[in-house]
């Protein structure tokens, strides 16, 4: 008689199939109707869009407050405003600080909306102009251009409850911000803004990362979500996130979402429109402009920066010096002596279309603007554009939940046939040598083990899914009724 010891030692694996329940979801019962609101400590801004402040003088009053009044957050550009005054070069900063404190109020004239100034760190007056936005008692302010870390006012910003939102580049330096504050001030910031290499201006970038895969905005802002991740824990409250740079459609804000963003920042979105503060002649600009116009220079502070080419930037890059009229040293790291132009009056000259004494800053998309449209307009487009793409990502998602279904069911009837086969072998092959059958039994568990193997990750596959499906009803409160279908 054969020996069959050694073929009764190996166990079949076995999963229990007979109580697995998959719901079906019925994505027709879901009205797409609204875009998710972004929440910066008490402030509730209808739309999760930030309307990137813009200097010199690209963002004023008029562009901040359209955009509050529809929704969204208006953003004042506090850099060299004072140039809007005639007599700038005879009040220097006090020109700085007399044209905020008139902007703010005019905004708030205008919109009972929420309204932020963005104010960059590397200007000298930079703490004179957060004080102009204390007093002013505006929302936010969204502070860039530098670490917001060293002499922040942090209690005279919470007494007239001004949110606080830096503006990075990376995680390293959302943490840098974030560990210091909490050091120095036993507080941290509201929220933040991480800019991409895509954004018009000055970037946070070296020239070699740019174009870098690496440092694009959506490789940074997932680190960026980790980062802050860790702030909400540990303080127990929602810290957002906001994508910027390169943001041009609801497609992409929707994109940015899945990502880990809770809002974006826009700005060359908002120069193709009617309420923007800048000459017509510098809106032209962005629409008559192709993509091979825009390009990246090296500004005269010392940092790399993108903008609309032209015949001002063609004569600083073969060696002209413009003349330079320099009211005071506005900003820290410019050395006036050695600089080709002024970029501040560059910047200005461009605001006010005398675009053959300046340039124009601009994001990288600006070329896709052909046409200028309103405020109103433009934000109705991207809520249309976000909530496309949210439906047609929902659409994805059943999809691939419903071919995980298929999957598992294929997968059980091969497993299970796979068994019964395996079985039956065993049974016809005791006439059979014990050699040969242990080899076909292992086989056979090999196979068997695999299907196991496969059962198991579609199992994980479909629940993953399962999981993104039911959190997309409760999102919208239309989880009323699934319809369960045994397996």
């Amino acid at each position: 008689m054969l020996d069959f010891s050694i073929i009764s030692e190996l166990q079949i694996p076995k999963i229990d199939l007979s109580n697995i329940e998959w719901p079906r979801f019925d994505l027709s019962r879901i009205r797409w109707s609204q875009i998710p609101k972004l929440r910066i400590g008490d402030s509730v801004a209808k739309l999760p869009i930030v309307q990137g402040g813009m200097g010199v003088g690209i963002s004023l009053s008029g562009l901040a407050s359209a955009v509050a009044n529809e929704g969204g957050i208006g953003v004042i550009a506090a850099n060299s405003i004072g140039m809007l005054d005639p007599d700038y070069y005879a009040r220097h900063r006090d020109a700085n600080v007399v044209a905020l404190r008139k902007e703010i109020r005019k905004a708030k004239e205008k919109t009972s909306g929420i309204i932020g100034v963005n104010i960059m760190v590397a200007v000298t007056d930079f703490h004179a102009l957060l004080m102009v936005a204390i007093e002013e008692k505006v929302d936010m302010v969204f502070l860039g251009a530098g670490l917001p870390i060293k002499g922040i006012p942090v209690e005279e910003l919470r007494s007239a409850r001004v949110k606080v939102v830096p503006i990075v580049s990376s995680a390293r330096a959302a943490g840098l911000i974030f560990r210091s504050w909490l050091k120095k001030y036993k507080d941290i910031p509201d929220g933040v803004v991480v800019e991409g290499p895509k954004a018009g201006g000055h970037l946070g970038f070296k020239e070699d990362q740019i174009d870098d895969p690496d440092f694009a905005l959506e490789r940074i802002l997932p680190d960026v979500v980790a980062e802050i991740k860790t702030y909400e824990d540990k303080f127990r409250r929602a810290i957002p996130v906001i994508a910027a740079g390169g943001v041009f459609t609801g497609a992409d804000i929707y994109n940015l979402f899945k990502l880990g963003a809770s809002g974006v920042q826009m700005g060359t979105r908002f120069v193709g429109t009617h309420e923007c503060d800048a000459d017509i002649r510098f809106k032209e600009s962005y629409i008559s402009c192709r993509e091979g116009d825009i390009e990246i220079i090296k500004s005269p502070v010392g940092m790399p920066g993108r903008a609309i080419g032209n015949k001002f930037l063609k004569d600083v890059s073969s060696g002209e010096k413009k003349g330079i009229k320099c009211a005071w040293k506005c900003l820290k790291s410019c050395d006036i002596t050695n600089a080709p132009y002024c970029i501040s009056l560059a910047l200005d000259n461009a605001r006010k279309g005398v675009l053959e004494k300046g340039f124009a800053f601009a994001g990288s998309n600006a070329f896709r603007i052909d046409e200028i449209i309103s405020v109103k307009e433009l934000l109705q487009e991207l809520q249309k554009q976000y909530l496309c793409a949210e439906e047609k990502g929902a659409g994805r998602l059943r999809s691939e939940y419903e071919k995980a279904l298929e999957k598992l069911v294929s997968l059980k009837e091969e497993y299970l046939i796979g068994v019964s086969s395996l079985k039956d072998e065993y049974e016809m092959g005791i006439e059979k040598g014990i050699a040969t059958l242990r080899e076909e039994y292992l086989r056979s568990m090999d196979k068997i083990r695999s299907l196991k193997t496969k059962y198991v990750k579609a199992v994980d596959d479909a629940n993953f899914l399962k999981k993104e499906l039911i959190e997309l009803f409760e999102r919208y409160s239309l989880f009323n009724r699934l319809n369960t279908e045994e397996i």
